[in-house]
């Protein structure tokens, strides 16, 4: 019940690759294991190898690779349901998950490989006075574990692995650094490949996030940071200049793969639109090449002539009987011969979206073309999105607002950013059916509130995956007063409000609308460690080990972690029944069908298979006796034999 070793993997990759640099050596628990030669591997990777202590182009710091093995490391936590804390758990296919965002993460990795469509943070900006993890990477495994994922008796997060990073200390950049490069590492593997993250940030550490970020994402698939006017009368946190101004920095998974579609037009841009035809309204764009790269010279094969009948106005790119005007992409003015926009090929493909236009001068009639650009072509028509936002367009100064106008008080939650900026940047991306949008560090849930209110205005089907730390309330504050104990009861109940008026502003659209989330906890493994050594157990404690699932976990939480382990989705729909007397599981019509209960006997198994689900799950111990035992895979071979069956 571990989470994939992400080393191993990678050892895999390497293996594939490069056979001759894979060898063998003993382990820390003294067996052979598979290892790369380094000196080989840097040998097949470059013709002159960079020996140590020559200077070379890097961005390091202090613990840098304990925060690469940290990301790689494999976690035996798991997330358990809270049905009680959950809006229409059995429908809904939102996610909230409490816990240490790089734990989830993990959890989250195999399951949602290549899934997230869009990732938004707001990453503490190491102000001073922000929370980061304890960079003791000299800790044992155990200290560790027992860290991660702990609850106290409330069900609060105990914080003694994270402290405050105030700029006296002497690692001020390194703690952020080590906080965040695994983090952005792990959730790299769960874009897609035409992903994108965003990362709100200030001037505090904007300069090594991109740095960080171009080695997680690589240089190629940096976008760009979006400069926006946070602050009209400007941050007094500086002497010299006041700063109006955060960033959201952008990377791509694969930047050929990506497309940002951009903002969408203002009434002035959609007044050029001015034409009509059958398809609607368009306006006309010039096909000769303007800008870089224009002239004949640069690219010969895109000047061509171009046929025109002068009567009707069409083109060809042969010389038909009625097309008596020969077209050449030439500057007007000059002369000079240039190119056009679009290649022989395209329109030969496309040509029903060219027309001709002439225009008479100094006595001589000129030719040329245009494309007609449609205003709702791929579903509207974009503009190129700036690197600089007005705040006023996206409500900056509204976050705080927001959460006073739903839950009645501003001071519950400081900073919280303003829906309408994060629902912006979503709707950069073209709307895909079943997006996946992810915040692991999520706050006061102002993500889950932005794709709830833009699938209500587009009529989209974007879900949501929020994962926040259950950060005490400071023990005076208001958010504690209103009975808030953690940051995420503030997040949950953001979403529960902005849900329900969402839905009552517009009753009539938002019918279908999923306002709801199923909350899932991060807690230590289902499963007892069993994992006993010969000369640790003795005659007396052989048979203490058999039952090796925790006295207090329920059948759900099991079901959950098989889930996981499965790569399931968390938000697969979940139907339970009764077979012969026995609480079944039957998720995604019936691809898993689990059975945790004890006392199973034949007649159940039978029911199972005769159902054929891909997976069916059981307790080690859950079947009634040897004979049910002996016969389970019989009874699978004769019914369901592609079944794949695992016992806990």
């Amino acid at each position: 019940m571990h989470t994939i070793d992400g080393v191993e993997g990678n050892v895999e990759s390497i293996a594939a690759l490069f056979p001759n640099c894979v060898t063998e050596r003993k382990g820390e628990n003294g067996e052979v294991e598979r290892a790369i030669d380094f000196d080989l591997l840097r040998q097949e990777l470059s013709r002159d190898i960079i020996d140590t202590g020559e200077e070379r182009y890097q961005f390091t710091w202090p613990g840098k690779r304990e925060a690469i093995r940290l990301a790689n490391a494999p976690t035996n936590c798991t997330l358990r349901p809270v049905r009680e804390d959950s809006v229409d758990f059995d429908n809904t296919q939102n996610i909230y998950i409490e816990g240490d965002n790089l734990e989830v993460l993990k959890l989250l990795r195999e399951t949602y490989l290549g899934k997230v469509k869009m990732i938004y943070i707001d990453p503490p900006y190491n102000t001073g006075n922000d929370f980061v993890y304890e960079d003791d990477f000299s800790q044992s495994y155990e200290d560790f574990k027992g860290k991660s994922g702990m609850f106290d008796e409330d069900g609060n997060m105990l914080l003694n692995n994270y402290e405050r990073n105030n700029e006296s200390n002497g690692r001020f950049h390194t703690d952020w650094l080590n906080l965040m490069y695994p983090r952005l590492k792990v959730a790299r593997d769960l874009l897609a490949e035409d992903g994108v993250i965003f990362i709100s940030i200030d001037d505090n550490e904007v300069e090594n996030l991109v740095k960080m970020g171009c080695e997680v994402f690589g240089e190629s698939n940096f976008i760009g940071p979006i400069v926006i006017k946070s602050n009209p009368r400007g941050s007094m946190s500086t002497a010299e200049i006041a700063n109006v101004h955060e960033y959201v920095v952008v990377f791509a998974k694969n930047r050929m793969a990506c497309t940002i579609i951009g903002d969408k037009l203002s009434e002035e841009m959609e007044s050029e639109y001015q034409y009509t035809d059958e398809i609607g309204k368009y306006r006309l764009l010039g096909l000769r090449m303007r800008g870089g790269f224009w002239r004949r010279t640069d690219r010969p094969k895109l000047f061509f002539p171009i046929f025109v009948n002068p009567t009707n106005k069409k083109i060809s790119l042969d010389e038909e009987p009625g097309f008596t005007q020969k077209v050449y992409p030439i500057q007007p003015s000059t002369g000079i011969e240039g190119t056009w926009r679009w290649s022989y090929e395209k329109i030969l493909n496309d040509k029903n979206f060219l027309v001709a236009k002439s225009v008479t001068r100094n006595g001589e009639v000129i030719w040329d073309i245009y494309q007609k650009d449609y205003l709702e072509r791929d579903g509207g028509r974009r503009t190129k999105t700036k690197s600089i936002w007005d705040g006023s367009e996206v409500n900056y100064q509204n976050g705080t607002e927001e959460i006073k106008n739903l839950l009645g008080n501003s001071s519950y939650f400081d900073y919280s950013k303003p829906f309408a900026l994060i629902s912006h940047l979503i709707d950069l991306l073209p709307k895909g059916q079943d997006d996946i949008v992810l915040d692991f560090f999520s706050g006061s849930a102002t993500t889950a509130h932005a794709v709830m209110q833009l699938n209500a205005e587009d009529g989209g089907n974007r879900k949501f995956i929020m994962v926040q730390l259950p950060e005490v309330t400071e023990e005076k504050s208001e958010a504690r007063k209103a009975g808030y104990a953690n940051i995420c009861e503030i997040g949950k109940e953001r979403i529960r409000r902005a849900g329900k008026k969402i839905k009552a502003e517009s009753p009539l659209t938002t019918q279908d609308l999923d306002i709801g989330f199923r909350v899932l906890r991060l807690d230590s493994s289902n499963m007892e460690d069993v994992f006993y050594l010969p000369k640790d157990t003795d005659q007396a404690n052989l048979f203490n080990t058999v039952d090796n699932v925790k006295t207090d976990r329920s059948s759900e939480d099991l079901l959950v972690q098989v889930m996981l382990e499965l790569g399931i989705p968390l938000s697969s729909k979940i139907e339970n029944e009764s077979i012969h007397g026995k609480n079944v599981f039957s998720v995604e019509q019936d691809y898993l069908i689990a059975c945790f209960d004890q006392g199973i006997n034949e007649e159940t198994i039978t029911a199972i298979a005769k159902r054929k689900p891909q997976y069916f799950v059981m307790r080690d111990n859950g079947m009634a006796t040897d004979n049910v035992a002996d016969n389970f895979d019989q009874i699978f071979k004769a019914y369901s034999p592609d079944t794949t069956c695992k016992i806990l």
